[in-house]
C-alpha cells in the first residue's frame, strides 16, 4: 500500500510539474511576443484610413431627441 501511495504522488508530482513549467514557458513566451509586435507595429504602422467628407460627431449636452425618442417608443401601439 505504501509503494502504490508513492509511485501516485511521484506521477502527481511529474504532471503538475509538467503542467506549471509548460504555463510558465507560455507566459514567457506571450510576455516576448507582446514586445516583439509592439517593436514590428512601431516599425510598420498602419495607415489610418481617411474617408472623403466624413462628419465629426457633436456632443449634445441637449438630450431631447434621445427623449423623444424613448417617448415614441413607449407610445407605440
Amino acid at each position: 500500500m505504501n509503494e502504490l501511495l508513492v509511485d501516485g504522488l511521484s506521477a502527481m508530482l511529474i504532471g503538475m510539474g509538467t503542467v506549471l513549467s509548460f504555463l510558465c514557458l507560455m507566459i514567457v513566451s506571450m510576455f516576448i511576443m507582446s514586445k516583439v509586435v509592439r517593436k514590428l507595429n512601431e516599425i510598420f504602422p498602419e495607415a489610418v484610413p481617411v474617408t472623403a467628407g466624413a462628419k465629426k460627431a457633436v456632443a449634445k449636452s441637449d438630450d431631447s431627441e434621445i427623449a423623444a425618442a424613448i417617448v415614441a417608443a413607449l407610445f407605440k401601439k
